[in-house]
C-alpha cells in the first residue's frame, strides 16, 4: 500500500482512530499504525471526551513492542482530519456519537474491552488484539 499518484497528484491516506478518552486503545492503535504504515499514511487518534493523560499502562504496554508513545497526550477528535480519512475506527463508542452522519460508510467498529480496571496481563491481550487487527487493516488498504 503507498500513496496513489495520479496525474502528479499525491493522494495521501488518512487513517483515523476514535475511543473515548483517547488515553489507551486509540493511542496503541494509532502507535502500531505509526509503526506499520507505509510512507504516505497519516495516522491519528482522538477521543469522544479525552482524558487528562495517557493511561500508564498504555505507555508500558507500548514500549514492550518497542514503541515509544509516553509523548503523546489526549486530544480530541479532529473532525478536520475525519472529513478526509478513508477509514474511521471507533472503539468502545457510539459510531454515530464518534462521527458525522456522512462519514458512517467509512467507520469501522471494533469491539474492543474497555481497559479500565484491567491487569497487565489483561492489557497485554488487548494490545496484541489492536496490533492484529491493524496489519488487518493496513493489509485492505
Amino acid at each position: 500500500m503507498s500513496a496513489d499518484h495520479r496525474a502528479g497528484v499525491t493522494l495521501v491516506r488518512r487513517l483515523l482512530f476514535i475511543c473515548v478518552g483517547n488515553s489507551f486503545r486509540s493511542q496503541i492503535a494509532e502507535g502500531f499504525a505509526r509503526r506499520q504504515a507505509p510512507k504516505g499514511v497519516l495516522v491519528k487518534s482522538g477521543g469522544l471526551r479525552p482524558s487528562m493523560a495517557l493511561d500508564p499502562m498504555a505507555v508500558e504496554l507500548m514500549a514492550e513492542r518497542g514503541i515509544d508513545i509516553s509523548r503523546q497526550e489526549p486530544k480530541e477528535t479532529d473532525l478536520a482530519f475525519a472529513l478526509r480519512a478513508e477509514r474511521i475506527v471507533v472503539m468502545g463508542c457510539d459510531p454515530e456519537e464518534a462521527c458525522p452522519a456522512d462519514l458512517l460508510d467509512r467507520v469501522e467498529e471494533w469491539d474492543l474491552q474497555d481497559p479500565a480496571g484491567m491487569d497487565l496481563e489483561e492489557g497485554r491481550m488487548l494490545r496484541d488484539d489492536v496490533e492484529g487487527r491493524i496489519a488487518e487493516l493496513l493489509g485492505e488498504l
